[in-house]
């Protein structure tokens, strides 16, 4: 998965499509995990627009989104947050949350 800037994810979050943006810590084994299926589900969903960011180094957004923790997986569509993901539990349940519309 590619490293985005706010910018970058702000641009993408603009279109129609799903877009996924994965927030990390890199000491945080949980997110390691996270991060592998992810990596998966990114394969299986090749229309989803999907970057990641070290939640140090974008720490506005974690202000203006509320971010609580990490992992966190922030889903929108249409400009407008659908999904915050904190628990993201197995791949066919990230595959879920991030295949279906609306």
């Amino acid at each position: 998965m590619k490293e985005w800037t706010i910018a970058e994810w702000e641009n993408h979050s603009r279109k129609p499509n799903v877009t996924a943006y994965y927030l990390y810590a890199p000491m945080c084994g949980t997110c390691q995990v996270a991060s592998r299926m992810l990596d998966v589900v990114e394969e299986l969903l090749p229309n989803v627009q999907m970057g990641q960011a070290n939640l140090n180094y974008v720490n506005k957004l974690a202000v203006d989104y509320e971010i609580e923790s990490v992992p966190c997986l922030l889903i929108a569509e249409n400009n407008e947050i659908r999904d915050k993901i904190y628990a993201f539990h197995s791949v066919p349940y990230l595959f879920d949350r991030l295949g279906k519309k609306g």
